[in-house]
Protein backbone atom coordinates (compact mmCIF):
# COMPACT_ATOMS: atom_id res chain seq x y z
CA UNK A 1 0.00 0.00 0.00
CA UNK A 2 2.86 2.22 0.82
CA UNK A 3 4.23 1.86 -2.10
CA UNK A 4 1.40 2.86 -4.68
CA UNK A 5 0.56 6.24 -2.85
CA UNK A 6 3.16 7.61 -4.58
CA UNK A 7 1.99 6.42 -7.67
CA UNK A 8 -1.44 7.41 -7.76
CA UNK A 9 -0.63 10.37 -6.14
CA UNK A 10 1.75 11.66 -9.18
CA UNK A 11 -0.97 10.08 -11.81
CA UNK A 12 -3.28 12.36 -9.89
CA UNK A 13 -0.79 15.89 -10.41
CA UNK A 14 -0.01 14.46 -13.85
CA UNK A 15 -3.63 14.39 -15.07
CA UNK A 16 -4.48 17.97 -13.69
CA UNK A 17 -1.21 19.08 -15.16
CA UNK A 18 -2.81 18.12 -18.76
CA UNK A 19 -6.44 19.08 -17.66
CA UNK A 20 -4.81 23.05 -16.86
CA UNK A 21 -7.27 25.66 -15.32
CA UNK A 22 -10.57 27.58 -17.08
CA UNK A 23 -8.89 31.04 -17.07
CA UNK A 24 -8.09 30.47 -20.72
CA UNK A 25 -11.63 29.93 -21.91
CA UNK A 26 -13.05 32.47 -19.30
CA UNK A 27 -10.85 34.57 -21.35
CA UNK A 28 -11.78 33.60 -25.28
CA UNK A 29 -15.70 34.22 -23.51
CA UNK A 30 -14.01 37.42 -22.35
CA UNK A 31 -12.85 38.08 -25.99
CA UNK A 32 -16.17 37.34 -27.49
CA UNK A 33 -17.70 40.17 -25.70
CA UNK A 34 -15.05 42.38 -26.13
CA UNK A 35 -15.14 42.02 -29.88
CA UNK A 36 -18.54 42.38 -30.27
CA UNK A 37 -18.62 45.76 -28.44
CA UNK A 38 -15.73 46.51 -30.45
CA UNK A 39 -18.06 46.13 -33.80
CA UNK A 40 -21.01 47.71 -32.21
CA UNK A 41 -19.24 50.94 -31.03
CA UNK A 42 -17.52 51.19 -34.25
CA UNK A 43 -20.82 51.44 -35.46
CA UNK A 44 -22.28 53.52 -33.02
CA UNK A 45 -19.28 56.18 -34.24
CA UNK A 46 -19.67 56.22 -38.15
CA UNK A 47 -20.39 59.22 -39.40
CA UNK A 48 -24.21 59.26 -41.62
CA UNK A 49 -23.98 57.88 -44.86
CA UNK A 50 -26.26 60.10 -47.59
CA UNK A 51 -25.56 59.37 -51.02
CA UNK A 52 -27.72 62.66 -51.89
CA UNK A 53 -25.71 64.96 -49.38
CA UNK A 54 -22.24 63.58 -48.38
CA UNK A 55 -20.59 64.78 -45.93
CA UNK A 56 -17.66 67.14 -46.65
CA UNK A 57 -13.99 66.55 -44.38
CA UNK A 58 -15.09 68.66 -41.99
CA UNK A 59 -18.39 68.04 -41.56
CA UNK A 60 -16.76 64.36 -40.54
CA UNK A 61 -14.45 66.03 -38.40
CA UNK A 62 -17.38 68.39 -36.66
CA UNK A 63 -19.32 64.84 -36.67
CA UNK A 64 -16.24 63.22 -34.57
CA UNK A 65 -16.01 65.87 -32.08
CA UNK A 66 -19.76 64.59 -30.51
CA UNK A 67 -18.38 60.87 -30.30
CA UNK A 68 -14.96 60.90 -28.07
CA UNK A 69 -16.82 58.47 -25.47
CA UNK A 70 -17.45 56.10 -27.94
CA UNK A 71 -14.00 55.82 -29.85
CA UNK A 72 -12.77 56.01 -25.92
CA UNK A 73 -14.92 52.83 -25.63
CA UNK A 74 -14.26 51.14 -28.95
CA UNK A 75 -10.78 51.87 -28.63
CA UNK A 76 -10.72 49.70 -25.15
CA UNK A 77 -13.09 47.30 -26.60
CA UNK A 78 -11.08 46.55 -29.63
CA UNK A 79 -7.72 46.15 -27.57
CA UNK A 80 -8.80 44.14 -24.52
CA UNK A 81 -10.43 41.84 -27.60
CA UNK A 82 -6.99 41.67 -28.55
CA UNK A 83 -5.12 40.70 -25.47
CA UNK A 84 -7.51 38.27 -24.53
CA UNK A 85 -7.14 36.37 -27.74
CA UNK A 86 -3.82 35.19 -26.72
CA UNK A 87 -4.21 33.52 -23.42
CA UNK A 88 -7.52 31.76 -25.41
CA UNK A 89 -5.75 31.11 -28.60
CA UNK A 90 -2.64 28.94 -26.24
CA UNK A 91 -5.33 27.19 -23.89
CA UNK A 92 -7.22 26.12 -27.15
CA UNK A 93 -4.21 24.76 -28.66
CA UNK A 94 -3.78 23.09 -25.70
CA UNK A 95 -6.77 21.38 -25.33
CA UNK A 96 -6.83 20.24 -29.19
CA UNK A 97 -3.50 19.27 -29.38
CA UNK A 98 -4.59 16.62 -26.11
CA UNK A 99 -7.24 15.00 -27.51
CA UNK A 100 -6.29 15.02 -31.34
CA UNK A 101 -4.26 12.62 -32.66
CA UNK A 102 -0.22 12.86 -32.53
CA UNK A 103 0.64 15.22 -35.56
CA UNK A 104 -2.47 16.61 -35.91
CA UNK A 105 -2.18 20.55 -37.01
CA UNK A 106 -5.88 21.69 -35.64
CA UNK A 107 -4.54 23.42 -32.34
CA UNK A 108 -2.14 25.29 -34.29
CA UNK A 109 -3.33 26.25 -36.80
CA UNK A 110 -6.53 27.60 -34.64
CA UNK A 111 -3.71 29.10 -32.49
CA UNK A 112 -2.15 30.89 -35.27
CA UNK A 113 -5.21 31.72 -36.35
CA UNK A 114 -6.02 34.07 -33.60
CA UNK A 115 -2.83 35.91 -33.04
CA UNK A 116 -3.04 37.15 -36.58
CA UNK A 117 -6.63 38.38 -35.45
CA UNK A 118 -4.91 39.55 -32.10
CA UNK A 119 -2.59 41.63 -34.65
CA UNK A 120 -5.56 42.71 -36.69
CA UNK A 121 -7.04 44.21 -33.77
CA UNK A 122 -4.45 46.07 -32.36
CA UNK A 123 -3.91 48.01 -36.45
CA UNK A 124 -7.85 48.19 -36.08
CA UNK A 125 -7.32 50.68 -33.27
CA UNK A 126 -3.85 52.00 -33.44
CA UNK A 127 -4.83 55.68 -35.06
CA UNK A 128 -6.63 56.04 -32.13
CA UNK A 129 -4.14 57.58 -29.86
CA UNK A 130 -3.75 60.76 -32.84
CA UNK A 131 -7.25 61.31 -33.60
CA UNK A 132 -9.15 60.53 -30.69
CA UNK A 133 -8.39 63.47 -28.52
CA UNK A 134 -7.35 65.43 -31.61
CA UNK A 135 -11.28 66.17 -32.52
CA UNK A 136 -11.81 67.77 -28.96
CA UNK A 137 -9.06 70.66 -30.87
CA UNK A 138 -10.40 70.53 -34.76
CA UNK A 139 -8.40 73.42 -35.67
CA UNK A 140 -5.06 71.56 -35.31
CA UNK A 141 -6.18 68.57 -37.24
CA UNK A 142 -6.32 67.66 -41.25
CA UNK A 143 -9.58 67.44 -42.75
CA UNK A 144 -8.75 65.09 -44.93
CA UNK A 145 -6.50 62.93 -42.07
CA UNK A 146 -10.13 62.85 -40.37
CA UNK A 147 -11.83 61.55 -43.05
CA UNK A 148 -9.76 58.77 -43.52
CA UNK A 149 -9.54 57.61 -40.21
CA UNK A 150 -13.28 57.41 -40.41
CA UNK A 151 -12.81 54.35 -42.72
CA UNK A 152 -9.94 52.87 -40.82
CA UNK A 153 -12.14 52.15 -37.41
CA UNK A 154 -15.05 51.21 -39.61
CA UNK A 155 -12.82 48.39 -41.64
CA UNK A 156 -9.89 47.41 -39.94
CA UNK A 157 -11.29 45.76 -36.41
CA UNK A 158 -13.65 44.52 -38.84
CA UNK A 159 -11.26 41.83 -40.46
CA UNK A 160 -12.32 38.89 -38.56
CA UNK A 161 -11.69 36.31 -41.44
CA UNK A 162 -8.96 34.58 -39.73
CA UNK A 163 -10.77 33.85 -36.79
CA UNK A 164 -13.36 32.06 -39.60
CA UNK A 165 -9.82 29.52 -39.85
CA UNK A 166 -10.04 29.09 -36.06
CA UNK A 167 -13.59 27.92 -36.36
CA UNK A 168 -13.11 25.60 -39.06
CA UNK A 169 -9.91 23.92 -37.59
CA UNK A 170 -12.07 23.80 -34.11
CA UNK A 171 -14.75 22.19 -36.06
CA UNK A 172 -12.88 19.52 -37.73
CA UNK A 173 -11.25 18.79 -34.72
CA UNK A 174 -14.18 17.96 -32.95
CA UNK A 175 -16.33 16.23 -35.77
CA UNK A 176 -13.20 14.04 -36.74
CA UNK A 177 -11.31 13.58 -33.29
CA UNK A 178 -13.69 14.08 -31.04
CA UNK A 179 -11.54 17.29 -29.21
CA UNK A 180 -14.94 18.54 -28.08
CA UNK A 181 -18.43 18.12 -27.83
CA UNK A 182 -20.01 17.25 -31.75
CA UNK A 183 -22.51 19.72 -31.59
CA UNK A 184 -19.52 22.29 -30.20
CA UNK A 185 -17.82 21.00 -33.58
CA UNK A 186 -20.85 21.58 -35.63
CA UNK A 187 -21.35 25.07 -34.69
CA UNK A 188 -17.79 25.74 -34.72
CA UNK A 189 -17.83 24.38 -38.31
CA UNK A 190 -21.02 26.58 -39.43
CA UNK A 191 -19.93 29.99 -37.68
CA UNK A 192 -16.41 29.76 -38.73
CA UNK A 193 -17.12 28.52 -42.37
CA UNK A 194 -19.57 31.56 -42.64
CA UNK A 195 -16.81 33.85 -41.59
CA UNK A 196 -14.22 32.48 -43.53
CA UNK A 197 -16.43 32.91 -46.69
CA UNK A 198 -17.53 36.43 -46.02
CA UNK A 199 -13.94 37.33 -45.19
CA UNK A 200 -12.41 35.88 -48.15
CA UNK A 201 -15.17 37.86 -50.52
CA UNK A 202 -14.82 41.75 -51.26
CA UNK A 203 -17.07 42.23 -48.25
CA UNK A 204 -14.62 40.94 -46.01
CA UNK A 205 -15.37 43.50 -43.26
CA UNK A 206 -19.07 41.65 -42.73
CA UNK A 207 -16.63 38.78 -41.18
CA UNK A 208 -16.84 41.25 -38.41
CA UNK A 209 -20.40 40.51 -37.77
CA UNK A 210 -20.19 36.83 -36.93
CA UNK A 211 -16.86 36.14 -35.86
CA UNK A 212 -17.26 37.79 -32.52
CA UNK A 213 -20.25 35.26 -32.36
CA UNK A 214 -18.12 32.34 -32.84
CA UNK A 215 -15.59 33.13 -30.37
CA UNK A 216 -18.61 33.62 -27.81
CA UNK A 217 -19.82 30.60 -28.80
CA UNK A 218 -16.81 28.03 -28.67
CA UNK A 219 -15.15 30.08 -25.75
CA UNK A 220 -18.70 29.19 -23.64
CA UNK A 221 -19.46 25.41 -25.21
CA UNK A 222 -15.76 24.65 -24.00
CA UNK A 223 -16.02 27.02 -20.29
CA UNK A 224 -19.13 25.01 -19.46
CA UNK A 225 -16.81 21.68 -21.14
CA UNK A 226 -14.02 22.31 -18.72
CA UNK A 227 -16.31 22.62 -15.91
CA UNK A 228 -17.16 19.04 -16.50
CA UNK A 229 -14.09 17.70 -16.72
Amino acid sequence: MTATLPTETATTSRSQARQGGRGWALSGVAAGVAGAASIGLSLSVSPPNDPDSPLTAEQVVEHYGDMVPNLIGFHLATVLAAVLLLPFAAGLARRLAAQAPAGSLHGTVAALALTVLSAVLVLGSGLNTEFVFGFLTPELLVPSDASFYSHWVATIAWLWVTAGVAGVAVGLAAVRHGAMGKGLGIASLALGGLTLLVGISPLQYMAGFVGPVWLLVVALGLLVGERRR
